[in-house]
């Protein structure tokens, strides 16, 4: 089921919504849609990879060859 949620956009990020939109074959609510999971995407990515850098850290590794040692 979807949900609508309204936004304020300031009119030129509103024209360049609606040709960034018409430039891919979609509609703004595509384009919107999917401009939001791929932010969701990123932040969760960014997120884990903190998360993860800090754990090799904590074990000495800091390049790939010290990855490689450790899968070898």
């Amino acid at each position: 089921m979807r949900a609508t949620v309204t936004i304020s956009l300031p009119p030129t990020l509103r024209r360049d919504l609606g040709r960034a939109a018409r430039g891919r074959g979609m509609t703004e609510s595509e384009f919107v849609r999917r401009a939001v999971q791929q932010q969701m995407w990123d932040d969760a990515f960014e997120e884990t990879r903190r998360v993860l850098v800090a754990k090799a850290r904590a074990q000495s590794i800091y390049t790939d060859e010290d990855v490689f040692k450790v899968v070898s």
